[in-house]
């Protein structure tokens, strides 16, 4: 990256012309940070054989791919140099006092972004034919040009690295507002079904008083109920025969005289009720009071379903939250005695939406062991292997996960039946920036962060791919002093 291009159209005799006197421009460079301590001969030469540029605000400098031809040093303003098709996240900002461009021993090509000024500009320019004279009068420069370099690498790694941490912090929070919001919707569904039909069952229960029955038929209806609840409880009803079970009841309702038996039938029906066990309801009771006990154990029945349903999505919400706390390791410290089965699993549930189409075979080991780790940075190891596992298969096929004790060491293994890793790339395949994803959906540092994260365990990582079986192992050390 770099903050200025000779490709500017600038006036030739304003490009020629110096502005600024010779003892002006010595001080100038006397200011920037990586030149302090040279000879005053040595600021002469650099004052005397640079091209001085006057650039205004709201200039583009240069745009992504363009050719680096020279080494600049800024004197005054600041420039911003952004990613076109990597997001609106500035990569670099060039200050008053810095030395950037193209520099001698870079192996620099084109510029990595898009850059413009923010604030009027005055720099030197040196192309990059005048470099063996500039080490040859100022022989430091080598050095400082190194330097300035390594720097450079630096920043650009930490920008990069936090780039990544963000998209993989959206991908992770795009997976769970889509599964959060399945449950929260089915539970607030739930409850506002749940309240209307409070409201049918508190009116069936007024009728069901109206009817007045005796002591002795009460009790034949409680006793109905209690039957028919226990019987569902112990004998689930055959799913294949619901359609048919449900016109038998409907039938026998409709027979015996009771409003509404398309309402009622199918939640008998679903409870398992058969048309026999109908039968003793309606020795003694009319078709009104059918209607209205039949109406009213319908409606119970509706409700605790809805509240069933209720319990089952509050339920999933629950799980995903101590998911994601299991996964973060929030409120934890930074090392703990760590499941890598458990983290496993809590990755595979953080990718939820992504596993449809897709089958999880597992084979962990019995008694496998804790190891003392960064827990939630492993947790970034099984998210960077399982995403790429499902890039690797498009979402639709299958991954196997293995772990399992090998010497001191537990080996974790990532499977998956995509088409392979090609011989060409296989070997760079670890390294920073390199992707084969189209521009914009990845930056090269998943496996990167990968290997480094386990590094830092003491571990090591390796691939094996053919087409239809690649497999990433993850050897951790067991004991925390081998670890650390």
């Amino acid at each position: 990256m770099t903050t200025a291009s000779s490709a500017i159209a600038l006036d030739p005799a304003a490009a020629s012309s110096p502005r600024t006197s010779l003892p002006q421009l010595v001080e100038a460079l006397k200011r920037v940070t990586p030149l302090q301590g040279l000879e005053e001969s040595e600021y002469i030469w650099l004052a005397t054989h640079g091209l001085e540029r006057f650039i205004p605000a709201g200039t583009t400098l240069f745009h992504e791919g363009d050719a680096a031809e020279a080494m600049i040093i800024v004197l005054r303003g600041e420039v911003h140099v952004r990613r076109e098709r990597g997001g609106p996240a500035a990569l670099f900002i060039g200050r008053a006092g810095q030395i950037t461009g193209l520099l001698p021993f870079s192996r620099m090509k084109t510029y990595g972004g898009h850059g413009y000024t923010v604030a009027d500009v005055s720099v030197l320019e040196y192309p990059r034919s005048i470099f063996p004279a500039m080490m040859q009068a100022v022989p430091s420069m080598t050095q400082r040009c190194v330097s300035v370099l390594l720097d450079r690498v630096r920043e650009v790694t930490r920008l990069e690295q936090q780039t990544e941490k963000l998209t993989a912090l959206g991908k992770l929070a795009a997976n769970l507002a889509h599964e959060m919001n399945n449950p929260a919707s089915a539970a607030q569904r739930a409850a506002s079904g749940l309240l209307d039909e409070l409201r049918v069952y508190g009116h069936e229960k007024y009728r069901l008083g109206g009817l007045c029955l005796d002591t002795a038929h009460m009790a034949q209806v409680r006793d109905w109920q209690d039957s028919v609840r226990e019987h569902a409880r112990h004998t689930p009803p055959e799913t294949e025969r619901h359609a048919q079970r449900e016109d038998e009841v409907q039938e026998w309702l409709r027979g015996h005289g009771v409003e509404q038996s398309w309402k009622i039938a199918p939640e008998l029906a679903e409870l398992g009720v058969t048309a026999a066990q109908l039968e003793p309801l309606g020795s003694f009771l009319n078709a009104e009071a059918l209607s209205i006990v039949l109406g009213q154990f319908s409606s119970s029945v509706r409700a605790e379903r809805i509240a069933e349903a209720m319990l089952d999505s509050t339920a999933r919400i629950f799980d995903l939250i101590r998911a994601i706390k299991d996964y973060s390791y929030m409120d934890q410290a930074p090392i703990q005695e760590v499941d890598v089965r458990q983290g496993l699993e809590n990755t595979l549930t953080m990718l939820q939406s992504r596993l449809a189409h897709v089958e999880i075979e597992r084979r962990y080991a019995d008694d496998l062991p804790c190891i003392a780790a960064y827990g939630s940075e492993l947790n970034q190891v099984w998210m960077g292997l399982l995403e790429n596992a499902l890039d690797a298969i498009d979402d639709h096929g299958k991954i196997t996960l293995a772990v399992q004790i090998s010497g001191d060491m537990l080996l974790i293994e990532v499977w998956d039946n995509g088409i392979g890793i090609g011989p060409e790339i296989r070997d760079r395949i670890f390294e920073p920036f390199f992707t084969t994803k189209a521009p914009g959906r990845g930056l090269g540092l998943g496996l990167d962060n990968v290997q480094r994260i386990v590094r830092r365990h003491r571990g090591y990582v390796s691939v094996e791919s053919k087409p239809g079986a690649t497999c990433f192992q993850i050897r951790l050390p067991i004991e925390q002093l081998l670890a650390y």
